[in-house]
């Protein structure tokens, strides 16, 4: 059986790499695949990059506001094109009032600051198995 495939990225023009790369890391010793599409990233891209590699679930890092704009328009392509991915926001500066308006777009869980490690490996797990068995 394939392992749960996550695929990370990060949105525009936020440079903060260090958590991605840490939630990679985490996601790997939780025993995952992970994709790291890096920076610089549209919404167009990492749908694209998803859909190609056949991902699981679809993380965001956000370590500036960019996510604020960018989140909507994944979403919205997603279902215009009928991909249905399980897609993860965490990071920083992500506040309760943000998580709640995310939640509403359809975004599948969000980490906030101090979010726990064991919880995020769990989500991340569940979602991906959840995504695993009903993609056949």
């Amino acid at each position: 059986m394939r392992k749960i495939r996550v695929l990370i990225g990060i949105f525009g023009l936020d440079q903060h790499e260090v958590g991605a790369l840490s939630v990679a890391r985490m996601l790997i010793d939780g025993g995952m695949e992970v994709i790291y599409a890096g920076r610089f990233n549209t919404p167009s891209k990492l749908m694209r990059i998803a859909v190609q590699e056949d991902v699981d679930v679809i993380g965001v890092s956000c370590h500036s506001w960019e996510y604020i704009d960018y989140t909507p328009e994944l979403m919205e392509l997603m279902k215009k094109e009928g991909v249905d991915i399980p897609v993860v926001l965490g990071g920083s500066v992500i506040t309760p009032a943000d998580e709640l308006v995310l939640k509403n777009l359809g975004i599948a869980a969000v980490f906030g600051p101090g979010a726990a490690r064991e919880d995020i490996i769990a989500t991340i797990s569940e979602l991906g198995a959840r995504n695993k068995n009903t993609a056949g």
